[in-house]
């Protein structure tokens, strides 16, 4: 899985990039058709947030992370993006065994 990271107002040291890499090495793991995965860190005074988007079975899935900590930020972020597509797993399973139902018109009802 290629990871695309980018900063607003920080520099992307290696500490941070391994830091990502391996806390999104479990999610690569569990779902392996993921291709790329968009991670922006914004800093701001006081907070540390993350953005992650990625694209799973058709849709866009995204999950934003705050936290005073980066570290703290990026572990949360990567929970979440882990639940957000276990979501949309669970999602497209329901649609595939959903059965299609016919609607019974009144003309062939016993008199």
């Amino acid at each position: 899985m290629k990871i695309i990271i980018s900063g607003h107002h920080v520099e992307i040291t290696e500490g941070i990039n391994q830091a990502v890499e391996n806390k999104f090495a479990k999610v690569a793991k569990h779902f392996p058709s993921l291709m790329t995965l968009d991670v922006i860190i914004t800093v701001e005074p006081n907070e540390q947030k993350l953005e992650v988007s990625t694209s799973y079975e058709g849709a866009t899935v995204s999950v934003n992370a705050a936290d005073k900590e980066l570290y703290a930020a990026i572990a949360s972020a990567a929970s979440k993006l882990e639940a957000a597509l276990a979501h949309r797993k669970g999602v497209l399973s329901a649609k595939q065994k959903k059965k299609y139902e016919v609607e019974q018109s009144d003309a062939f009802e016993s008199v």
